[in-house]
């Protein structure tokens, strides 16, 4: 099985590490605007060999689009133009504006949208790591649209990392991931804008900063390159969960002025609900 990776960064390279490794694919052909990610790709062995988008979408099974998600509205549809009997499928955080723009493709059974839910701060081939996906959840959208044999593969691939599968329609992935991670990001940069607005000794930054801190603005290290797209193109979604997000704080902003620390206990209280969802 030769799968082609189209953009090579930390979801792609992590992705093609794990399906050569398992032994799901045979050959990794690596495609990338940018030399230098696929020259650091192939001296760090994620791809097996670099090539034009024609040339793996010639030689290529299954096609991974794993760039930013504006660069996909329109590499897709150039994509699908080429593709016969290969299949399609991409890895973006958003699908809305995706799928639409492929919604009347001739070639549209040959995609299978997903999402496959993991990630780091980190971002290029560098950030790249193996079992970066084990036992996480992939998103499957819209999956009526694919054609049978292309959904059976797909599934099947994501099966031999070993990841759980959720089905959604688009429209109900955009506003999940809007409320699950989307959000968890701009409260991170906004979070880290504020530490660095009122503390200007970065050495007291760097002295005090604690697990929690850590751990809550680790997000905010995120590539622009890559949410600056996905918050254009969910940005309905992302201001509903934004402005509720607002909200609570406004809550604790009050409670603090009033000095209602009953109230305040209560909060955090019901806000530890949160651990038997995760747990």
């Amino acid at each position: 099985m030769k799968i082609a990776f189209v953009g090579i960064g930390l979801i792609g390279g992590s992705l093609a590490i794990t399906l050569k490794e398992n032994g799901f694919a045979s050959e990794i052909i690596g495609v990338d605007i940018h030399q230098e990610n696929l020259d650091k790709a192939i001296r760090r062995r994620i791809i097996d060999r670099d090539a034009t988008l024609q040339q793996a979408l010639q030689e290529a099974d299954i096609i991974v689009l794993s760039t930013p998600v504006d660069a996909m509205l329109q590499l897709l549809p150039e994509i699908l133009d080429q593709v016969d009997q290969q299949i399609v499928i991409d890895v973006g955080s958003t699908k809305v504006q995706l799928l639409e723009k492929v919604k009347d493709h001739p070639k549209r059974g040959r995609y299978v949208a997903t999402h496959p839910m993991a990630g780091t701060e980190h971002s290029g081939p560098e950030a790249a790591i193996p079992n970066l996906f084990d036992y996480k959840c992939t998103v499957i959208c819209d999956a009526e649209l694919s054609d049978k044999d292309a959904l059976e593969l797909v599934q099947k691939m994501y099966e031999s990392i070993p990841m759980g599968i959720v089905h959604l329609d688009s429209t109900s992935h955009d506003v999940h991931t809007a409320y699950v991670s989307h959000i968890s990001h701009i409260s991170s940069f906004a979070l880290a804008l504020t530490v660095l607005a009122k503390e200007e000794d970065e050495n007291r930054i760097f002295e005090l900063a604690s697990g929690g801190f850590s751990s809550t603005v680790r997000l905010a290290k995120s590539s622009p390159d890559m949410w600056i797209p996905i918050f254009r193109q969910n940005r309905d979604n992302v201001l509903d969960v934004l402005d509720e997000h607002i909200n609570q704080l406004a809550r604790f902003r009050s409670l603090l002025i009033k000095k209602d620390f009953e109230k305040f206990y209560s909060l955090i209280q019901e806000s530890n609900k949160i651990r038997k969802i995760l747990s």
